[in-house]
């Protein structure tokens, strides 16, 4: 063997290296194509003649020993155009353009005689590859060690980036230089399943700026039947090379059986921040809808019995302080009632009234079914059966509370990462569901999965969270992933994946060093950038010291008028208003934006970014002529003018402006704020002033 592939190698030194080009459609982008001079496949991407990626080597480390990265051919190459326009079921814009060029490589391994194909894509803001596998009797089964794609850039780029842990994505975002990328540095003390893969290794999406001005983001689209894709860093080179989510086979990451295809691999670019934002590539990158029927999903905003929970001395998940519980055989009526259980029949229908009088669609309740008592950090197996409620939580008396007052609720299903437990048991939790006439489910993976060494990213948990929603989708029902891998645009091909959360959302501001200023002109960067994000925003009271009353300092890190804008600017078809009613009352006039605000739009324009620092969104209403828009900034004050260019010609609006007051401060005065309307047309532009980690909500609404 070792003669014929030095006898090979010689034979393709010897001869002219393949080269292949591809262009985007406006020709901005520019993908070649090669196989070296030991037969690696080899790609590099030019934008606007400048160069994105360098030439980087494409391939597989199998199981078997066997190095899928070089030693290939060319059999043939095809490429092929497309261009077309599409309607999602809901989202930024009412139709998006696929518009791409494709070359497809088919590749032949000599040493063993199977075939591979690499499929390019090429947007005019994106790049995009992956690897198929068709049907092959000496390939059948294909065992992955690790896919070797590189990512070879340009420089020392500044970089937005969390660590590599496939059990988690709820860090905080770190600013450095690539070279100075070290995951030994992220805080993990507020994550139960905190872990560092590696001290170069960081999960994707991996948001950068050049030097020369280009803005890049690398990330994967389709992600299914496949582990997720983290990034090791050569930060001599400043190469990136895949590192795919492990599984509890060591040395294996993923079994596949031909014909298969892995993810995308994208490269999303441009020389202006706001075209990153605006990118639909990766959803085009996902296969059209596949659910026939598509009426039960409808976008909706809720309240809950949430938030409480996490505050302190108020409520909680659990009905009675005991432990060492089993979930069958425990008489959970002779239980001692802690009487700081938050789902109860009562307080429910506090916020089911509180829903009613405002508008709001429906009321998540968790915390509602046995099992909560010692769950948490002891890694068990049987923990809960999803169908049997605590005994002050009355399902019939609150189903029918909310239908006579026009409200729905949503049903929780926490997983507690005891994930055989629940596959066991989610058709008569669906059954139960739709019994009680429960139209969406949020779900839960809190704490180590079960099986024992599966993580969250692995290919088994992918294949898992694919089968809950298409059974969720089967069942007529919308779903809201947590603790979820990141999305990757597969809310294209089922839409009732209405969101996930799959980063560090507010509540991390209740009871942890909370999200710094700047975390939420990052994520939209980030991890918004595969699907939306239910980051439960909207709270009012800021400090936590009026819940802990010991001098604890923990707050929300924003302004009050920033928590509104953030319902612009991190979009999501399910709204939360995420703190508990009696906040809101206080502060009626501000609440004013969270019951106005749409969760579903027909056109979005992303007026002004800059990750880390600032972003500036305006939303136009599905099917009114409403217009939203939310701006928000890191911990520096700001400044803006914004066009209102886009409204419609020779029409006038009236604009309802909630901005931070002239004192705000999001430490020192974050519920300072200010309320004013004004008249406004197309030739209007409106001078905005953001606080220090603050923001400003705006509705325009046309005058009839």
């Amino acid at each position: 063997m070792k003669k014929s592939l030095l006898l090979f190698a010689s034979l393709l030194l010897a001869t002219a290296v393949w080269g292949f080009e591809i262009k985007s459609p406006s020709e901005n982008i520019v993908v070649n194509f090669t196989l070296d001079g030991k037969g690696t496949p080899t790609y590099s991407v030019s934008y606007k003649g400048k160069a994105v990626i360098e030439p980087s080597s494409m391939g597989f480390k199998f199981a078997d020993g066997k190095d899928y990265s070089n030693w290939f051919t060319i059999v043939k190459v095809d490429t092929t155009s497309f261009n077309e326009s599409w309607k999602p079921v809901w989202g930024e814009v009412s139709t998006i353009v696929d518009n791409h060029n494709e070359l497809t490589a088919l590749l032949r391994h000599v040493p063993t005689n199977t075939f591979m194909t690499i499929r390019f894509r090429v947007f005019d803001d994106c790049a995009a590859f992956r690897y198929e596998f068709d049907r092959d009797s000496n390939h059948a089964y294909i065992k992955v060690a690790n896919e070797v794609s590189q990512f070879n850039l340009t420089g020392d780029h500044k970089t937005f980036w969390i660590p590599g842990n496939p059990d988690s994505n709820e860090y905080r975002y770190l600013t450095t230089p690539l070279s100075g990328i070290d995951a030994s540095k992220a805080d993990g003390n507020a994550i139960g399943t905190h872990m560092i893969v590696a001290n170069n290794c960081i999960q994707s999406p991996v948001m950068m700026k050049s030097s020369d001005g280009l803005y890049i983001n690398i990330f994967e689209a389709a992600l299914s039947d496949y582990p997720a894709m983290m990034l090791t860093i050569d930060k001599n080179e400043f190469c990136f090379t895949s590192l795919l989510a492990g599984s509890a086979v060591k040395g294996v990451t993923a079994f596949l059986q031909t014909p298969c295809k892995t993810p995308w691999r994208t490269i999303i670019v441009s020389d202006k921040a706001e075209d990153i934002l605006a990118s639909k590539s990766i959803l085009n990158l996902n296969e059209p809808c596949k659910i026939e029927n598509t009426d039960f999903i409808k976008p909706f905003k809720m309240v809950g019995v949430w938030w409480e929970m996490h505050v302190p001395r108020r409520s909680t998940w659990n009905y009675a302080d005991e432990w060492n519980l089993k979930l069958e055989g425990t008489d959970w009526n002779a239980l001692k009632p802690n009487g700081r259980h938050g789902a109860n029949t009562e307080n429910v229908k506090k916020y089911i009234d509180f829903a009613a009088d405002n508008g709001i669609d429906a009321v998540l309740v968790e915390g509602w079914n046995v099992g909560w008592e010692d769950w948490a950090g002891n890694w068990k197996e049987e923990v809960f059966d999803f169908v049997t409620p605590y005994p002050d939580f009355n399902v019939k008396e609150i189903t029918s509370y909310a239908a006579s007052k026009g409200v729905k609720m949503i049903m929780h299903h926490e997983t507690s990462s005891s994930v055989t437990n629940y596959e066991r048991r989610i058709d008569s939790a669906i059954e139960f569901m739709k019994k009680w006439g429960y139209t969406g489910v949020k779900t839960g993976y809190v704490g180590w999965i079960i099986p024992r060494g599966e993580t969250h990213d692995g290919q088994w948990m992918v294949q898992h969270y694919d089968r809950v929603i298409k059974k969720m989708a089967d069942a007529g029902i919308m779903i809201d992933e947590h603790e979820a891998v990141r999305p990757t645009g597969q809310c294209r091909t089922y839409p009732n994946l209405l969101a996930c959360e799959s980063a560090r959302g507010n509540e991390f501001n209740a009871w942890s060093d909370g999200n710094l200023p700047e975390h939420e002109t990052i994520l939209p960067f980030t991890r918004l950038m595969g699907g939306p994000m239910d980051y439960t925003p909207g709270i009012f009271k800021i400090k936590m010291s009026e819940y802990y009353k010991d001098g604890n300092n923990c707050q929300v890190h924003t302004t009050l008028a920033k928590q509104l804008a953030l319902y612009v600017t991190m979009f999501s078809p399910v709204q939360m208003a995420a703190d508990i009613p009696e906040n809101y009352l206080k502060h009626m006039d501000a609440f004013q934006f969270i019951k106005d605000v749409a969760v579903d739009w027909d056109d979005t324009k992303v007026l002004e970014a800059e990750p880390g620092d600032y972003i500036t969104i305006a939303r136009k209403a599905k099917g009114s002529d409403k217009w939203f828009i939310g701006a928000i900034t890191d911990e520096n004050r700001r400044t803006t003018e914004i066009k209102l260019d886009f409204l419609d010609k020779g029409r006038k609006y009236i604009a309802t402006i909630y901005a931070d007051g002239k004192d705000a401060d999001w430490e020192s005065n974050p519920v300072s704020y200010s309320i004013t309307t004004k008249k406004v047309t197309s030739k209007s532009v409106l001078k905005l002033t953001l606080a220090n980690g603050g923001g400003c909500a705006i509705s325009i609404f046309p005058i009839k």
